[in-house]
């Protein structure tokens, strides 16, 4: 008789999705679909030093803290990632999110694209996805539509996306999002192929495979 092995003490090997993109190029936005659409998702709270904007909740947005602070959790070796970006630090939580994917949950990371260099090289299993939009115009009017920047932040923005750019190619997937339902839905589409992958359901895959065998023997 075949033993039959136990599956409620096993997981599958979860996902972890890094969406990353210009500023203005809509991954907030995006993600956020993304969430309402599947709210099994988990989302990593970044930890920054920037200032604290109008309407966000620390613990919710980010985990705001201080330079000192962030400094000492560098020399712990606390972060998945890290970049300073305008000035301010960000980072992600190593434990929290790798605990999360090992469990085989789905994580989304939105992080700027120095941050996902790193989570690469840190965890090349990951899902890389690299937002952009259609025009350097329409990414122009974006930015300044939004008005939470000033005029000389917005143009260091601007600059920076060609040498970001340059660094696409490493991502696996490129989503232009000029129709943003559109864009959703491609997201969408990498994250539901990605779960599906032979390679993160073995677990499920033995199981199956076990009691079609059991079945057969009986």
């Amino acid at each position: 008789m075949v033993k039959r092995m136990s599956a409620e003490h096993k997981h599958d090997e979860g996902v972890l999705l890094v969406v990353s993109g210009p500023s203005g190029a809509g991954k907030g936005t995006i993600c956020d679909a993304l969430r309402r659409l599947h709210p099994e998702i988990r989302y990593s709270i970044s930890v920054t030093t920037r200032p604290q904007r109008v309407g966000e909740v620390d613990g919710v947005n980010y985990f705001f803290t201080s330079v000192d602070k962030f400094k000492d959790m560098l020399q712990q070796d606390a972060f998945l990632e890290y970049a300073e970006v305008y000035n301010n630090y960000y980072g992600t939580p190593r434990k929290q999110v790798l605990d999360l994917v090992h469990e085989g949950k789905t994580v989304l990371l939105e992080i700027d694209i120095q941050g996902a260099m790193q989570v690469k090289k840190k965890y090349p299993e990951g899902i890389f996805i690299y937002i952009v939009p259609p025009s350097l115009q329409e990414l122009s009017h974006r930015l300044y539509a939004r008005d939470t920047d000033s005029k000389e932040v917005i143009q260091m923005r601007l600059a920076k996306v060609i040498s970001e750019l340059e660094l696409a190619h490493q991502y696996d997937y490129i989503v232009v999002n000029d129709k943003l339902d559109e864009a959703v839905d491609k997201v969408r589409a990498i994250m539901v192929a990605e779960r599906c992958k032979l390679s993160r359901n073995k677990e499920q895959i033995d199981t199956i495979f076990e009691k079609y065998i059991t079945r057969e023997v009986m």
